[in-house]
């Protein structure tokens, strides 16, 4: 067993008669990542997570958590998570130091290490000075870092996180992120968002589901690369007709955007900025900007989940 793989899930899925929530789902986690598991509402993120952390049973498959298969020996395999559901398990009425005291207790840590564990929970969560406060009256930020603080209190290899940001504003989102990349130091980390640009700022590698399939799965700096358009944009002071950039070489084609802006598209394989820039200065069109353009996160994914779409329906049809 490689001790680095935390997790391993193989063909998992989950039926609601005959509503598939989660078809056949496969990936693995290793210590010192942060999975970003994205997709729109409704896709399936929850329902995997619940599976995977073992309060949820698989109609089909298999999860095995540092070695231990969940199914075969929930206990031990549980041991090894620690997980933050979308609503935070807290309880408003106890105070930060009460609550952790009873998540210590029912991770079964023993009494002797127990005030210690509650102690390095709040350090790495930033709960010291709010200790004596209920949580009730804590902002919802700060509700989080309870949230977050009970999933860690047991020092387990895997912490899940269910949409941890959702509701929080600016500033806390920065905070929670920052929380999580240190979190992924000592853990491996899987953080479920339907929140595009949190996959971006926070995780290692990203999986995008879609209508309970697992549609994408690479590295972040895959994704950044698939981010870069095959489009050049370009400010001309003094522009030529269409036709003429149209016929550069390496342009497929010229779009005008008006006020002397264009788009050029190229292909994957040759990248005409250069060309491009040397007949502008010979032919005195007064370059004023070269850039290539960027997709946002947002076109990616609606490529990504729209291709599936399409080949699902294709399928179907055939």
């Amino acid at each position: 067993m490689n001790n680095n793989l935390l997790i391993k899930v193989e063909h998992l899925s989950r039926h609601y008669g005959p509503i598939q929530a989660v078809s056949a789902v496969d990936f693995e986690l290793k210590r010192g990542e942060v999975l970003g598991f994205l997709g729109p509402n409704g896709a399936g993120k929850s329902t995997t997570m619940q599976m995977i952390t073992g309060n949820l049973a698989p109609s089909t498959g298999k999860v095995t958590i540092c070695g231990v298969d969940l199914l075969d020996d929930p206990k031990t395999a549980k041991a090894e998570i620690g997980y933050l559901p979308e609503q935070p398990p807290v309880y408003r009425d106890f105070t930060v130091d009460e609550y952790l005291n009873f998540c210590a207790r029912i991770n079964r840590i023993s009494k002797d290490k127990i005030s210690r564990a509650v102690d390095q929970a709040k350090q790495r969560c930033g709960l010291t000075e709010v200790s004596k406060r209920l949580i009730a009256n804590l902002s919802k930020g700060f509700q989080q870092r309870v949230g977050i603080a009970q999933a860690i209190i047991h020092s387990p290899a895997i912490v899940v996180l269910d949409e941890p940001t959702v509701g929080l504003d600016p500033i806390q989102i920065r905070e929670i992120r920052s929380l999580i990349r240190e979190l992924s130091s000592e853990h491996g980390v899987i953080l479920s968002t339907h929140i595009l640009p949190e996959v971006q700022m926070t995780c290692d590698r990203v999986q995008i589901i879609n209508k309970g399939k697992l549609v994408y799965s690479d590295d972040i700096a895959n994704l950044d690369q698939r981010m870069r358009a095959t489009t050049l944009l370009l400010e001309l002071r003094k522009p030529p007709s269409e036709d003429v950039l149209q016929n550069l070489s390496g342009i497929n084609r010229c779009e005008a955007l008006g006020n002397n802006h264009f788009r050029l598209h190229h292909t994957h394989e040759q990248n005409p900025a250069e060309q491009i820039a040397e007949q502008a200065v010979k032919q005195g069109w007064g370059l004023l900007t070269l850039s290539p353009e960027r997709k946002s996160l947002e076109q990616v994914f609606v490529e990504i989940t729209s291709s599936e779409q399409s080949s699902s329906e294709e399928g179907q049809a055939a």
